[in-house]
């Protein structure tokens, strides 16, 4: 990947890490609800599903998963389902104290792997990245060894600065009120992003391109 490509590629990467979706959402109800360094185990999540999608894309995976309508629908409704009902929970206990100690760090990471393996925005994404920067005639690891790092690195950086701006509104949410409004609204944020899910279509690579 030449100078130029790469330069482009970290530009789009930057825009699609930073366009805020169900991963942002999540990362400032983390730093809003746990504190910097337990929520950052939620970006850990995210970087453990960006690995894997880079590698799964550079294996041609990503690409049969856009491909197949019916897998793609099934995921699609059970990835809307799970955001609508974190987004409903979510509001349900707004009102709540924040349960920091019933949160064990296993839960926060897994859960947001499963907000970041669900959003379609992932498979749009990744297929768009390899079908635009990835030269069919040089060799895919040797790309990748380039790729990785550079997706990586925005990517830590991305949702780590969402995980201090929930950090940061946590702090500032000193009043009850105001608090328990930021949280629902939060909520409404999963169930949008699940409702948008289910009227999806199926990202392929034509549409990517």
């Amino acid at each position: 990947m030449s100078f130029d490509a790469w330069i482009v590629f970290a530009l789009f990467w930057a825009a699609f890490v930073t366009t805020p979706g169900p991963n942002a959402v999540n990362c400032i109800s983390n730093g809003m609800s746990l504190g910097f360094g337990k929520a950052m185990l939620g970006v850990l999540g995210i970087l453990t599903q960006a690995t894997a999608f880079l590698l799964l894309s550079a294996l041609g995976i990503t690409a049969l998963i856009a491909a197949s309508p019916t897998g793609f629908f099934i995921a699609k409704l059970a990835g809307a389902g799970f955001l609508i009902f974190q987004g409903i929970r979510g509001w349900r206990n707004a009102t709540n104290p924040v349960p920091v100690a019933e949160r064990p760090a296993r839960h926060v990471y897994l859960h947001a792997l499963a907000v970041a393996t669900i959003n379609p925005k992932s498979v749009a994404g990744y297929l768009a990245a390899f079908s635009q920067f990835v030269q069919p005639d040089v060799p895919i690891w040797s790309q990748m060894a380039v790729i990785v790092p550079t997706a990586l690195t925005l990517t830590t950086l991305s949702y780590t600065g969402f995980t201090l701006l929930g950090v940061g509104m946590g702090r500032a949410a000193l009043a009850a009120v105001f608090n328990v409004w930021i949280r629902r609204l939060l909520a409404i944020c999963f169930i949008v992003y699940g409702v948008l899910l289910g009227a999806s279509s199926t990202p392929n690579l034509e549409t990517a391109s």
